[in-house]
């Protein structure tokens, strides 16, 4: 079982954003220093749900920043990149970090309209570029005198320079918030990123995804080595005692949700426009608002049961979110120090 953080800090006032920005990378540094396998960098910007924004620019702090720990995006928002410009962007970390980079892509955010306004680019576009520019940027890492004529780009490009540090290019892994996605990625054999879902679904998703992988011809060597590259994603909280864990986890963590949907609301009532799906009538709320599917919370023999019930499904590894909302440093940083002290080596 892999163990690592996902930087999803908030700075909910602009008066915040360089404190909070020099904090994430203070936490980042503490995550290496623990020896954690890897750090995740997400995508949003104009509503200061992700303090940094630019993952592909925070990537390169990162790398620099750090000495070991893999970083990754989960996910870089194709449908705002030029492929040629990330493929260039990702080479370069690549080299700066000696091949601690995956390319975690996604088609773009399913919640956030503004993102989408902001760039100028069509939400309905946003599958069909990711799959394009993927495409595109393997093809400018692994070719010379490439032509490329597509939906979205005409491209002829001599070389890409720099050339990528990992060989034939850096590591990629596609984000699947449905299971109509996760599926493909099955079919092709690749591994893939679960967004928050409860445990009955994550297993539900994975024993799937095996029997798909099974049935579109891999052999059970090939599946295995897959699944130790999937990841799940959740929340998590650590203190000394589960009373200290629950008076402070969860009023930060719903505080998160709370303003993660605040923005999404004001667009809504300002313009009538949102990618939020209509709830079915008596439809349980998502997993991901849900302190009990979202929330790994106590104190760490607490969680190691709970992170044991995730790793008993058969994942490779966890994304968690240790800073939750309006957390601050210093209590995130304790909850990371006793996680990787006292629950992580029961899982080695």
């Amino acid at each position: 079982m892999k163990f690592s953080n996902f930087i999803f800090t908030a700075a909910e006032n602009p008066a915040d954003d360089h404190r909070i920005i020099n904090e994430v990378l203070n936490e980042a540094r503490l995550c290496d220093e623990l020896g954690m396998y890897a750090l995740w960098l997400g995508e949003h910007h104009f509503d200061g749900i992700c303090a940094y924004v630019d993952p592909v620019s925070f990537a390169a702090a990162l790398a620099t920043a750090t000495k070991n720990i893999k970083i990754g995006f989960a996910v870089a928002q194709m449908s705002l990149h030029h492929p040629i410009r990330m493929a260039e962007q990702m080479s370069l970390i690549d080299n700066i970090s000696d091949g601690r980079l995956i390319v975690g892509l996604g088609r773009g955010t399913a919640y956030n309209i503004y993102d989408y306004q902001g760039y100028g680019i069509d939400p309905d576009e946003a599958q069909a570029r990711l799959l394009e520019s993927e495409e595109i940027m393997i093809k400018a890492w692994t070719t010379e005198n490439m032509v490329h004529k597509g939906q979205f780009w005409d491209i002829r490009l001599p070389m890409l320079r720099p050339r990528p540090f990992t060989q034939p290019h850096p590591y990629m892994i596609r984000a699947c918030s449905g299971e109509e996605s996760m599926l493909g990625m099955a079919r092709e054999g690749r591994p893939f990123m679960m967004n928050v879902q409860s445990n009955e679904v994550t297993k539900h998703r994975m024993d799937l995804y095996r029997k798909t992988m099974k049935e579109s011809g891999y052999d059970d060597d090939h599946i295995a080595r897959n699944v130790d590259e999937c990841w799940v994603w959740r929340n998590v909280f650590v203190a000394d005692t589960d009373e200290e864990a629950a008076e402070i986890g969860i009023p930060a963590f719903e505080r998160q949700i709370e303003f993660r949907g605040a923005m999404r609301k004001r667009i809504y009532e300002e313009q009538g426009v949102t990618l939020a799906k209509t709830p079915v009538a008596g439809a349980a709320p998502v997993a991901r608002a849900q302190v009990e599917h979202s929330l790994l919370y106590g104190s760490p023999e607490t969680v190691a049961e709970k992170i044991a019930a995730i790793d008993d499904i058969g994942v490779g590894g966890i994304i968690l979110t240790f800073r939750l909302g309006p957390m601050d440093y210093e209590t995130t940083a304790k909850s990371i120090r006793l996680f990787m002290e006292k629950i992580a080596p029961k899982f080695n």
